[in-house]
C-alpha cells in the first residue's frame, strides 16, 4: 500500500494546522489528499470517501473527542495516524486498543508527516495479516472438527474404521465437487435429523 497514489484523508478543524499537513503532504509525495473540517457522521463520509489513510490532528482534545475518534478507527478498518499536542498514558493506551496505527504527541511538524504514515500503513498491513492468520486457523480449527465428527458418526452408524469413513466421505465430495467440510456438515445434519425424527434408530 505504501506509495505516492494513497488516498489521504486529513481531519481537523483548524484551518492553519490543516495547511501545515496538507502542505507537508505534498512535500512527501503524497498528491491524493482530501481534508475534512468537521467531526459530524466521520464514519459515513469517511467510508464515503474510501481513503488509503486517515491522518487526524488534534490540538488539544479532550476526553470525548478522542473516544469519538477512537470509534472512528474502530470501526473504519483503516491506516489511522493521530497527531495530538499533549496525551496521558490512559489516552495511549485507549488508542492502540482503538486500532490507532500511529498515536504522535507533542504536535504536528512536517518532517514527521510521511515516516507516520509509512509506519501506519506499515503496522496496519502487520496487524491485519495477524488477525487473518488468526481468523484462518480458528476456521480451519473448526472445520476439522466438525469433519472429525462426522467421521466419528459414520463410523459408530456404519461400523467401520476411521480410514473407511475418511474415505468415504472424501470420495463424497469429489463425486459432488464440494469441500470436505461441506459434506461433513450434511452428515451430521442428516444425522441430527435422523434422531429427531426416529430417535436415531437404525431403519434403513
Amino acid at each position: 500500500m505504501l506509495g505516492s497514489n494513497l488516498k489521504i484523508l486529513v481531519i481537523d478543524e483548524d484551518p492553519g494546522r490543516a495547511a501545515v499537513l496538507e502542505g507537508a503532504l505534498v512535500e512527501a509525495g503524497y498528491t491524493h489528499s482530501v481534508t475534512l473540517r468537521t467531526n459530524s457522521n466521520l464514519h459515513q463520509r469517511i467510508m464515503a470517501l474510501e481513503p488509503d489513510v486517515v491522518i487526524i490532528d488534534l490540538q488539544n482534545p479532550d476526553r470525548d473527542t478522542l473516544e469519538s475518534m477512537f470509534q472512528v478507527s474502530r470501526a473504519v478498518q483503516k491506516p489511522i495516524a493521530m497527531f495530538v499536542d499533549q496525551s496521558d498514558d490512559d489516552s495511549i493506551r485507549r488508542a492502540v486498543n482503538a486500532g490507532v496505527s500511529a498515536y504522535v504527541v507533542d504536535g504536528l511538524k512536517k518532517d514527521r508527516v510521511k515516516p507516520v504514515v509509512e509506519l501506519a500503513v506499515s503496522r496496519f498491513e502487520s496487524f491485519s495479516r495477524i488477525v487473518r492468520e488468526r481468523d484462518e486457523a480458528r476456521t480451519a480449527l473448526a472445520e476439522r472438527k466438525t469433519i472429525d465428527k462426522a467421521k466419528g458418526l459414520l463410523m459408530d452408524r456404519r461400523q467401520i474404521s476411521e480410514d473407511e469413513a475418511y474415505r468415504m466421505m472424501r470420495q463424497t465430495a469429489m463425486q459432488q465437487s464440494r469441500r470436505l467440510f461441506d459434506i461433513a456438515e450434511s452428515i451430521i445434519t442428516a444425522f441430527e435429523l435422523d434422531a429427531q425424527l426416529f430417535g436415531g434408530a437404525d431403519h434403513g
